[in-house]
């Protein structure tokens, strides 16, 4: 995380995860999270960061200068123009996971009960721009789906939908992708949170099927934080949740050979976003979720600004 980053996340109110699953209601969690970074935001020296998020996007050379705000250069010193009306609105779609590996959890609170609190936080922020918002839910088959849409009522059925517990035992990133790439005739944001701990064989070409339709794609790796280091100490029998296979393991013994697994699927993962162009992120269950929700607006501020480039003749 850059400098800037850190300075701007030090100056939100953070929320330790741990306390924020102590709040029952899945919408109020999300707007905890979403009131208290704007308010940390309003008060950093980067406040620049959420006007150009919300209302304006930062002047580029070729852009009409009769357009430009000289009210919000009066009071920030820097070149915005208020962003067009194709500009603002934005169709987003929010695959999240709720197979048997999201049900793990050593923090008092479960992969699941952190990933569908991002989905949330993010589905609370993006209807507070105006963004049409829908949700998949999937295990080894769809569970939910709500199309994208901003409307009365819709954010308040896409909570209940992520409240709902997931009844499968799997994990199949095929069945969700190609799901949603059937659905979705316009073009737009599909964001998918998951540990991705399954096979990887068949993402990269579900993902290129999005990517061809013209959609821009996030991915949030979510995992926790014992998931890192084979964070047990005895040895002891072992239950995989999906399978139900049963393994004696000895920590000692298996952490170096885990190690090299669980990096070696970590980083394919990475290369196949990093070819496909995907906004990558990999999320601890113990990190505050305000921290996510920065890393999603500098992705999309960040593609925005090559977006347009890429419109004026200039690189990518």
């Amino acid at each position: 995380m850059s400098a800037v980053a850190n300075s701007t996340i030090a100056s939100a109110k953070l929320i330790d995860p741990q306390a924020l699953m102590g709040i029952r209601s899945l919408e109020l969690r999300a707007r905890a999270v979403v009131e208290g970074f704007w308010s940390g935001m309003h008060r950093s020296p980067y406040h620049g960061f959420s006007v150009e998020f919300t209302e304006y996007r930062q002047y580029t050379p070729g852009d009409d200068p009769r357009y430009l705000d000289w009210r919000v250069y009066a009071r920030s010193d820097r070149y915005f123009i208020k962003k067009y009306e194709d500009e603002t609105n934005l169709r987003v779609h929010l695959l999240a996971d709720q197979s048997r590996s999201m049900d793990y959890g050593s923090r008092g609170f479960t992969k699941s009960n952190y990933a569908s609190t991002l989905a949330a936080t993010l589905a609370y922020f993006l209807h507070l721009q105006g963004d049409a918002v829908g949700l998949l839910t999937f295990d080894e088959q769809v569970r939910d789906y709500l199309p994208a849409r901003h409307r009365t009522g819709h954010l308040r059925q896409l909570m209940l939908a992520l409240e709902r517990p997931g009844g499968g035992r799997a994990t199949d990133l095929t069945a969700p992708l190609e799901r949603i790439t059937s659905l979705i005739r316009k073009r737009g944001m599909v964001v998918l949170i998951s540990d991705f701990l399954a096979p990887l064989d068949r993402l990269e070409r579900n993902l290129i099927a999005l990517t061809a339709g013209g959609h821009e794609l996030t991915i949030f790796q979510v995992l926790d934080p014992a998931e890192f280091k084979l964070g047990l100490e005895q040895p002891a029998l072992f239950e995989d949740v999906e399978s139900a296979r049963t393994t004696y393991i000895d920590p000692a013994l298996a952490r170096s050979d885990y190690m090299k697994k669980f990096e070696a699927h970590c980083e394919a993962l990475r290369a196949i976003s990093r070819k496909l162009g995907v906004s990558f992120h990999q999320l601890a269950t113990d990190q505050p979720l305000e921290i996510a929700l920065f890393e999603f607006l500098q992705a999309r501020m960040r593609r925005g600004r090559q977006f347009r480039r890429a419109q004026h003749g200039g690189s990518p």
